[in-house]
């Protein structure tokens, strides 16, 4: 009778820990939620694409944790609320542990609730307007002040440029950011007149007219320049009536911070060689790191083509940052993920080290490029060393006395002035 009894006890443990062993076995699912089709196509399939490769690379080496990881790849199509549809089915019907995606801040903003309130974890890996830290977010692409403004400082001071044309998408990155530029413009001595500021829809192709009245602005007799913001397909029509116009760089040069190498690949770059682009990565970098990345890429795309870009660095770099601190948690859940991320080390593509900060951005060096005939970027300029990524402005009186701090505030929106958690992450 003792022997049976025992014997239930052994064999009813054994059979319930086989289901747990055998779900230990469970893929990792990872999302991913970039636009495959539409206006934002150009630029968001090649990260679906890095992403497949650095979840191929990591299958290699034996997967996470013991477990092989599986991409579930989505297409919101440029579609702003199909985002937000998109990442509710990744998280609540697919259940993926991870999200990489999103590259407009408009796309962010849509699945943002969705994440927080399912408590999923999203990179976010492309330049934006900062003015938010989010707990379910980490942002591996540049805040405004790992890009927008090193790069005024640097047509300011190095080219000497008096006059301004912020030119943009209407949305919330470029409208935001402008914001933030035209705030600094002022406080660095620039006149209210010296400032144009305009906004173009998504896609917009008939830039006769825009071009026109900047060259108008750029008769004054100040030495003016472009900073663009605009996004997507629409880049490609604006530089073709550039140089329609004979609008050259010598003349007023422009530069953009959503133009990379991809962007470029499509075009007869030869009118465009002296504009700039301002990013923390360029293909045209030389470092051993960068050389193996390159060489990994076009063997996995099969195409010696293919060219890298700075929002493909920042997947490769939250990638890697993520699988490590899933390796230090010893799990794939949220939040000992998140607690495990702040202080997170892993190498850029530049030769240097990306951390994650507590208010979940991260270091980035910034690099201002010139655009080469063959569809490269000569570097003309960068930072001496990595810049730490600002949630909130310092340049905006709304938001000059908070900092984003989820380490010890657990706040995203902390006024360090009245001692105040706001209660959002954004605005």
């Amino acid at each position: 009778m003792k022997f049976k009894h025992a014997c239930f006890i052994v064999c009813l443990a054994a059979a319930l820990a086989l289901p747990v062993a055998a779900g230990a076995q469970d893929p990792i699912k990872v999302g991913i939620l970039h636009s495959l089709s539409g206006s934002m196509a150009i630029s968001e399939t090649t990260l679906k694409d890095t992403i497949l490769m650095m979840i191929d690379e990591q299958n290699k080496k034996g997967g996470l944790l013991g477990r092989q990881l599986e991409a579930v790849v989505v297409d919101p199509a440029s579609d702003w609320p199909l985002f937000a549809e998109m990442a509710r089915s990744l998280l609540e019907s697919e259940q993926v542990d991870v999200v990489f995606g999103c590259w407009t801040s408009v796309s962010r903003k849509s699945v943002l609730p969705v994440f927080e309130e399912l408590n999923g974890l999203l990179f976010y890996p492309v330049q934006y307007e900062g003015e938010e830290s989010s707990k379910n977010v980490i942002y591996t692409g540049a805040a405004p002040n790992q890009q927008a403004i090193p790069a005024i400082d640097y047509l300011m001071e190095e080219v000497g440029i008096e006059r301004w044309v912020l030119e943009g998408t209407d949305y919330v990155y470029p409208r935001t950011t402008n914001r933030i530029l035209e705030a600094y413009l002022k406080q660095k001595g620039v006149e209210e007149e010296d400032i144009s500021i305009n906004y173009t829809p998504f896609g917009h192709s008939d830039w006769q007219t825009r071009v026109s009245t900047i060259r108008r602005f750029g008769s004054a007799g100040k030495a003016t320049a472009v900073v663009s913001t605009i996004n997507g397909d629409a880049n490609v029509p604006f530089y073709l009536e550039l140089a329609n116009q004979e609008v050259s760089a010598e003349d007023i040069p422009v530069v953009a911070f959503s133009v990379g190498e991809e962007e470029l690949s499509g075009l007869d770059t030869t009118p465009l060689v002296g504009h700039l682009a301002a990013w923390n990565y360029f293909q045209s970098i030389s470092s051993p790191i960068n050389s193996e990345f390159i060489s990994t890429w076009k063997t996995f795309v099969n195409n010696t083509d293919r060219t890298t870009n700075d929002p493909m660095e920042a997947h490769y770099i939250g990638f890697n940052l993520w699988a490590q601190a899933v390796e230090k948690a010893g799990t794939t859940d949220v939040d000992a993920v998140l607690d495990a991320l702040p202080g997170t080390e892993t190498p850029n593509l530049t030769g240097g080290t990306a951390r994650v900060l507590a208010n979940h951005h991260i270091t980035k060096p910034v690099y201002i490029g010139e655009v080469q005939a063959n569809g490269q970027f000569d570097v003309v300029w960068q930072t001496d060393d990595t810049v730490e990524g600002d949630a909130w402005s310092d340049h905006l009186p709304v938001s000059e006395d908070t900092i984003g701090d989820w380490v010890v505030r657990k706040c995203g929106n902390y006024n360090r002035v009245t001692d105040v958690c706001s209660g959002t992450a954004y605005q």
